[in-house]
């Protein structure tokens, strides 16, 4: 189940879904718009409304749906209900990231590479744009040389 949660691996505690998960393991079911107001109270009481209440409500739509997509909550409709064991093992994992933070084992180091392909890379790309800016500078000549040859031309065929 650990596979569940692993976007809570190396971040601290998430306001929002916190407030969703304690409002959802109720045997209750809501609309969003409910479920949001209750929400908003839950974390404006807590000082954790930030943002704005649009990008807020954005935010707890997208964590609902995360929900749903996990088999957390259950959709019907447009009422959203919390699947009693499931939502529980969530807020458990959510307490005690709270309690004791983030837990994750570090990566080992990375050998540093030499930084010789990407300046060869850059190399390139910049040759690239300075073959394409001579044929646009040439291209542009052309044109030009056609505008003055043409009226001469013209001239020269008139007489």
């Amino acid at each position: 189940m650990n596979s569940n949660f692993s976007s809570f691996s190396r971040r601290g505690p998430d306001n929002v879904t916190e407030e969703l998960v304690a409002v959802l393991s109720s045997p209750k079911s809501y609309e969003f718009k409910a479920l949001f107001l209750v929400v908003h109270e839950a974390l404006r009481a807590r000082n954790a409304a930030s943002g704005g209440e649009e990008m807020l409500r954005l935010r707890a739509y997208e964590k609902l749906q995360n929900l749903v997509g996990q088999g957390q909550v259950k959709k019907t409709g447009k009422q959203y209900k919390g699947v009693r064991k499931s939502i529980l093992i969530l807020a458990e994992s959510l307490r005690d990231l709270r309690k004791n933070g983030p837990s994750f084992t570090p990566r080992p180091p990375f050998p540093v590479k030499k930084s010789a392909p990407v300046e060869v890379e850059k190399k390139a790309v910049n040759a690239v744009k300075v073959v394409k800016s001579v044929k646009v500078i040439k291209a542009v000549k052309a044109v030009k040389v056609k505008k003055i040859a043409s009226p001469r031309t013209a001239r020269a065929a008139a007489v």
